[in-house]
């Protein structure tokens, strides 16, 4: 009798045959591939879209709440800290246990969070409440990536989905600021953490429907210890950058420093020794994988990077409203999409070399655009010049970011390559806006300082007022209110002083493309030897999962 069972695809019934295609195992493609795509797609929309949401709302949120720079750094980069800390844990608990159930629970669990966000008493839940939506999209978002490792066989199939995942991404990652936008012309700050609701409506019934269950999945147990260890030295390591630039926090840095350090130290002991390491040392030393992690870490990052500092700029240094500043980001989320195909093409054509060193390129030139047009009084064009530049950089690296990190692993690991992938958005994002944010706000502090010893008012700003006006914009804003006769002079400085910071976060922004850029040029292989390196990586792979004979 036929199977009713309406996830049984042929992905499912061939999942464990080794003829079904040159991945050793791997369908050419699912049933229904198009709409199969359409539902992964969905659901990392579901965990991309309120990754940039809040930056638009900063502003709002600083006012609202009083908050200082850290914590607004905190609330942006919040939800990339909870969704770097977990993708590796549960991407191995996905391979393990189901990666379609841990998709479906993911997607399921956001959505309490995001209503915790959005009406959120304190800025301490809002910051809370942003970690665990993040947690919750590291159990749905790896799973997307491992998904279409799973169920589609490596070559232009495989490129192509995986082109449209990282550009659709990366894409909505830039739209959700016009989003956010457009809510806040006529809601609350909270409303921006509730435009995520909608799709897990939609994603959690295609989900169970559409997607196949049990596709290649691991047998072994899941190194629990280890997933630990990666969350710590995660959360840490990204904590201790944000809180790097607060006065009188040097000992929670150095304590959160040692903590990192010591999770680090003891998750590669663990992975060396682990009988199912929840990491796989020996296939995270292989160039092809490394070396696209290390550079899709900057290119991802450089895009949530830009739109975090430039979202605070377009609002309080040009003046622009909510809506304003999220149509001002459309450049990057359009040439994003629009290079998506274009680089499959690359790819396959030029290898992974040559279409992410094409990449990196634009994403400089985005860059080097903000630190040398982004002033005060600008027209739109520089802006949305230098957007279009990054978001095209992104949609051409993205793609043989991920596809040489999927490209690397047996299939049975794609967890473990789909969580790296995601740690390049997250991890990279969560870093480059934590680096970033911190330089803004010591380059901002510094510049506020500096003026205000240079005014000959300088003696009758009190302590107190000088620590409100080098702690943020929007509470040097609250105190120009407070002081009307000097309202402009002080909304002048902040201005001023914002640029200052701003152009400290660009420069190291630059120096983390030049670096990324160096790494992929000297020791990325090119075509001919990255296609050798990975038909010898899956030889090994076979080769250690090669039943014994007799068994």
């Amino acid at each position: 009798m036929a199977s009713t069972d309406p996830t049984e695809t042929t992905a499912t019934r061939s999942g464990n045959s080794a003829d079904d295609g040159p991945g050793g195992g791997v369908p050419d493609a699912p049933g229904k591939p198009g709409l199969v795509l359409t539902t992964l797609i969905i659901v990392a929309t579901v965990a991309n879209l309120p990754l940039a949401v809040a930056n638009v709302a900063l502003p709002d949120i600083g006012l609202h709440f009083d908050a200082s720079q850290t914590q607004l750094n905190l609330v942006a980069v919040g939800y990339s800290l909870g969704l770097a800390a977990s993708v590796l844990w549960f991407g191995a608990v996905g391979d393990r246990y189901g990666r379609k159930q841990m998709m479906i629970v993911g997607v399921v669990l956001s959505a309490p969070m995001c209503l915790a966000a959005a009406w959120a008493p304190t800025i301490q839940v809002l910051i809370v409440a942003r970690i665990l939506g993040g947690v919750a999209a590291g159990m749905a978002y790896p799973t997307t990536l491992s998904l279409i490792t799973a169920l589609w066989a490596p070559g232009p199939g495989r490129t192509r989905a995986i082109a449209l995942w990282s550009a659709i991404g990366g894409g909505v990652s830039a739209l959700g600021p016009l989003i956010a936008g457009l809510l806040l012309e006529n809601n609350w700050w909270g409303s921006v953490f509730l435009v995520s609701i909608p799709l897990v409506v939609v994603a959690v019934p295609m989900g169970v429907r559409l997607v196949p269950a049990h596709v290649h999945e691991e047998t072994d147990p899941v190194d629990h210890l280890g997933g630990v260890l990666s969350a710590v030295l995660v959360g840490s390591l990204i904590l201790a950058i944000n809180f790097a630039p607060v006065p009188d926090a040097g000992t929670l840095v150095l304590g959160l420093s040692v903590v990192g350090a010591a999770s680090l130290v003891a998750f590669w002991l663990r992975q060396r020794r682990a009988r199912n390491p929840l990491y796989d040392l020996h296939v995270a030393t292989r160039r092809t994988f490394w070396i696209a992690a290390c550079a899709g870490i900057v290119v991802f990052g450089s895009l949530m990077g830009a739109m975090f500092i430039g979202q605070q700029f377009l609002q309080n240094v040009l003046g622009y409203s909510t809506i304003e500043a999220g149509l001002a980001i459309l450049p990057a989320a359009v040439f994003a999409v629009l290079a998506a195909p274009r680089s499959a093409k690359l790819v396959e054509a030029k290898g992974s070399r040559f279409t992410l060193l094409f990449g990196y390129v634009f994403v400089l030139l985005g860059f080097l655009a903000m630190l040398v047009l982004w002033k005060a009084g600008i027209p739109y064009w520089k802006v949305g010049l230098a957007y279009a530049c990054v978001g095209l950089g992104v949609g051409l690296a993205g793609t043989p970011a991920s596809r040489s990190l999927t490209g690397s692993v047996p299939v049975t690991r794609a967890g473990m390559a789909s969580g790296t992938a995601d740690l390049q958005r997250d991890l990279g994002g969560a870093i480059m806006q934590s680096v970033l944010g911190a330089l803004l706000t010591a380059g901002y502090a510094s510049a506020v300082t500096d003026l205000i010893g240079a005014s000959p008012a300088a003696t009758t700003v009190s302590t107190e007022v000088q620590g409100q006006l080098t702690k943020s914009f929007s509470s040097a804003a609250t105190v120009a209110k407070q002081y009307p006769e000097y309202a402009d002079q002080i909304i002048a400085g902040a201005r001023q002083s914002f640029v200052q910071g701003q152009d400290w976060a660009y420069l190291a922004g630059i120096v983390a493309v030049l670096a990324g850029a160096a790494l992929v040029f000297f020791m990325f292989p090119r075509r001919e030897a990255e296609q050798h390196l990975l038909e010898t990586y899956h030889a090994a792979d076979a080769a250690r999962t090669e039943p014994l004979p007799g068994t």
